[in-house]
């Protein structure tokens, strides 16, 4: 059906089923079994509004399927969805779920046209492409979401902070399966939302250096809402990946739509990092100084030529070792190829955005 159809689905799970195959269409609210309902905010964008709000209960931002390959999350959905339909679930505080690229999802692809995932601020989002508009899209969502239930800030209590989980998986194995990443923004993290990646199954954060046109970032730095993108594992077609290990993530973002406080457990399940430089493709001609299968967090000793370009020349390891993170040789020219990072204590004064507290 086409996107004016208008009809009347009976669960949530349809509908985040059809944004999925790319077939999202304009619907009534709906009447959840647990209570609450579901809102067309548009193609695969729904709002779940609590009959009985849960007092202090803060709003969430979930969303899946930037990267159409990335299928881990979106089956985190369907699960959650699928419990909030049969009654599992009480919406208890304002949510909002996105289903984010639907054309690279049915096309099994991590974009069409160009990187969703760097296009989220005004300026560059002004592009043509299909992805440029559905950026434009879904800041137009956040912004008006955020607009009515973001609050006052937060607080010291994981249940009362707004969040944003963009949900990933990355495109290699990594040393850390699950981790998170913590855009650069003015607004720290409380130490309880660690502590809940922690009991989450989270194993180590790595905060940004710089500005990134991320869609976490995008509401981190417009709307100064805690917000993270979380890799969960490696890229897997739909039925291919094991959930089993994310059964502690869904647990938490079952947590959030309920309005009830989740799981935490001691920072010290979580290693820390703070990027400190970035490769980028200069030239055509450029190269990494490392297999294609390395896998992310894989250490490189001083003197090591991690990359080469036409260019800008060799890249070595200088003052001491470094992490490598998201590599990729094949970016477009101007585009990042790895991140650098080095370890961080959870307190440390130089790790902005660092945890502090325990």
């Amino acid at each position: 059906m086409d996107d004016e159809t208008r009809c009347s689905p009976r669960r949530l799970r349809d509908i985040l089923s059809a944004a999925m195959a790319d077939r999202s269409f304009r619907y009534e609210p709906i009447e959840l079994a647990g209570g609450g309902r579901v809102i067309d905010r548009g193609p695969g964008i729904a709002e779940l509004v609590p009959a009985a709000p849960v007092p202090d209960a803060a709003a969430t931002i979930i969303s899946a399927g930037i990267h159409g390959n990335e299928t881990a999350p979106l089956e985190l959905l369907l699960h959650l969805a699928g419990d909030l339909d049969d009654g599992g679930i009480t919406v208890g505080a304002p949510t909002l779920l996105i289903v984010g690229h639907p054309a690279s999802i049915v096309a099994e692809t991590r974009y069409i046209e160009t990187n969703l995932n760097r296009l989220f601020t005004r300026e560059v989002a002004a592009g043509n492409t299909r992805e440029h508009a559905r950026a434009r899209e879904l800041m137009d969502a956040v912004d008006a979401f955020w607009a009515a239930h973001a609050g006052p800030g937060t607080g010291e209590d994981q249940r009362t902070t707004p969040l944003h989980l963009d949900m990933h998986t990355a495109i290699r194995e990594s040393r850390y399966p699950r981790f998170a990443v913590e855009p650069l923004a003015d607004i720290e993290t409380p130490a309880s939302v660690w502590r809940v990646m922690a009991a989450a199954g989270l194993q180590a954060v790595l905060s940004q250096h710089a500005p990134s046109p991320t869609f976490s970032h995008y509401s981190r730095a417009v709307h100064h809402v805690v917000a993270f993108t979380l890799e969960l594992g490696r890229v897997a077609r739909f039925g291919g990946n094991d959930l089993a290990p994310l059964a502690s993530m869904a647990d938490w973002l079952a947590a959030r739509v309920s309005g009830q406080p989740a799981a935490e457990t001691p920072l010290e399940a979580l290693t820390f990092f703070r990027v400190v430089d970035e490769l980028c493709r200069v030239s055509e001609d450029f190269s990494l100084g490392f297999d294609d299968d390395v896998a992310n967090f894989t250490a490189f000793e001083v003197g090591v030529v991690i990359a080469r370009d036409g260019e800008a020349g060799e890249t070595v390891v200088a003052d001491a070792p470094v992490y490598v993170v998201f590599p990729n040789a094949h970016v477009e020219r101007g585009a990042r190829a790895a991140l650098l990072a080095r370890p961080v204590s959870a307190s440390s004064p130089q790790a902005s955005g660092a945890p502090s507290g325990g």
